[in-house]
């Protein structure tokens, strides 16, 4: 039989239930004889007490002891007095019977025998401390002095119950005890039960997390848990359910960027594809034009696999930095002055407010200038002619941030933040008939989280699009 949790579980609880009971029932055994004998003791400490009274009476009306000396039958009068035997009711007592051969009433007049078997353990020393009826040895009894007329004549001595004698006191204890081991059984039952139960329970969870992540392992990202209480399970439910919802998103997200790849090479591909049959088959002769057409598209091919290779290193940690201080007023800066002339030539007007003073950070200087450059490309590409682009550079308390924004066309409200992800074109043909690869924003993203900052798209007042890039100061 295979050793579910289930059954762990029950077997543990159960286990832990027996050992838990049986102790507690041995305990209230050996609590039970015990609290018994004491209670035994002490109530023979009052019939000794009672016995020492009629001995005392005894005593003036015989004058001695020696009636008793060695007669252990002469006591069994006191006994009898203690302890009166129970009378039947009236009208249906035996008549008298005559004695027996040895003397004695008959068995049913005789007085009771010593229930608590207190003749052997009791002794009556008389005034010089001789043993008159008893075994001599009294030194941990519990005495009584006898006295008549204010003079010690015996000395009653009594040795307390060890164990419990006589046969209703160990019926009573025995009693007890399997009334004990009735009610364990009965608890252990009950706990089974409710051990199963309860694992079972706690386990229903396990099993559908147990049979989602199977489904995920199969491929199934769609599967998500049931989430069930607000216990660590349920929790853990959660969890699964996330990583089945990023896993999802990222398969999607890698089926869409495979499609958008495939597209993004297949149209270079194809336009060189048509140049050069165009070419072999004399419809368009080897002239410069022609030539440059092709090198324009495979500058576009280069580029696009020079951003797919770079993100690739990104993801695999294996992009490489060379971290050192960085005044970023001269780094923006210099990017600045060297797009004066390509912006002048989209007719747009470029304007930078940069601080006078230097901006230093920890920062790789190549990565901060593609940064950097990649945004103002984007300005420069999508901004319609006439537009402008406004560059401002400014120095908080922990952070520089770097704004860009430019003026229309803009983006629609809401896909501000998917212009980061990989691929992604607001409008398709346009961008694609400007020569955007959908890969710049993303790596910006990728470089500018390296350096510690944030990087975000935000509608600009002046109807384009604003990018802030915010990474730490050096501390000073």
């Amino acid at each position: 039989m295979r050793l579910t949790v289930t059954r762990k579980i029950a077997l543990a609880v159960i286990g832990t239930v027996i050992v838990s009971l049986g102790t507690l029932a041995w305990l209230a055994s050996q609590n039970l004889q015990r609290g018994f004998i004491e209670y035994l003791n002490e109530g023979q400490t009052v019939e000794l007490e009672q016995l020492r009274d009629l001995l005392a009476d005894a005593y003036r009306e015989r004058g001695n002891f020696e009636w008793l000396r060695h007669n252990p039958r002469a006591m069994r009068e006191f006994f009898d007095r203690i302890r009166p035997r129970p009378q039947p009711p009236e009208g249906r007592r035996p008549p008298p019977g005559r004695p027996g051969p040895d003397g004695l009433p008959p068995p049913h007049e005789r007085p009771p025998a010593d229930p608590m078997n207190i003749g052997p353990r009791l002794t009556l020393l008389d005034a010089d401390g001789s043993p008159v009826l008893g075994p001599p040895d009294v030194a941990d009894g519990i005495t009584r002095a006898i006295t008549v007329n204010g003079r010690t004549v015996g000395t009653l001595v009594l040795r307390p119950l060890r164990q419990i004698g006589g046969a209703s006191g160990s019926a009573f204890v025995r009693g007890q005890i399997r009334d004990l081991a009735w009610l364990a059984a009965v608890l252990v039952l009950l706990s089974t039960a409710l051990a199963v139960a309860l694992a079972r329970h706690m386990l229903r969870p396990v099993a559908a997390l147990r049979d989602v992540t199977q489904r995920i392992a199969q491929g199934g990202l769609d599967a998500r848990a049931p989430v069930l209480g607000r216990d660590e399970l349920a929790e853990l439910a959660r969890h699964v359910n996330a990583m089945a919802a990023a896993l999802e998103a990222d398969e999607r997200q890698r089926r869409q960027m495979l499609a958008d790849v495939a597209h993004e090479l297949r149209t270079p591909l194809t336009v060189i594809r048509g140049e050069i049959e165009a070419l072999l088959d004399g419809i368009r002769q080897a002239d410069p034009a022609a030539l440059q057409s092709l090198h324009t598209e495979a500058l576009h091919l280069n580029k696009l696999i020079d951003d797919l290779h770079q993100l690739a290193l990104a993801d695999a940690g294996a992009l490489h930095y060379h971290f050192a201080p960085v005044d970023m007023t001269g780094v923006v800066g210099q990017v600045v002055q060297r797009y004066y002339a390509r912006a002048q030539a989209a007719r747009l007007s470029l304007e930078a407010d940069l601080t006078s003073a230097s901006v230093w950070i920890n920062a790789d200087a190549g990565r901060l200038i593609q940064v950097v450059t990649n945004l103002l490309e984007n300005s420069v590409r999508y901004t319609d002619p006439g537009g402008r682009i406004a560059v401002r550079l400014t120095a908080g308390d922990r952070q520089a941030e770097l704004c860009i924004e430019d003026t229309e066309p803009g983006v629609p409200d809401g896909a501000h933040a998917r212009l980061f992800e990989r691929l992604y074109r607001v409008d398709q043909a346009r961008t694609r008939e400007r020569g955007g690869s959908g890969l710049g924003l993303a790596i910006c993203r990728t470089l500018v989280e390296a350096h510690g900052g944030t990087i975000a798209a935000l509608p600009s007042a002046l109807g384009g699009v604003k990018i802030v890039v915010r990474i730490p100061l050096l501390p000073t």
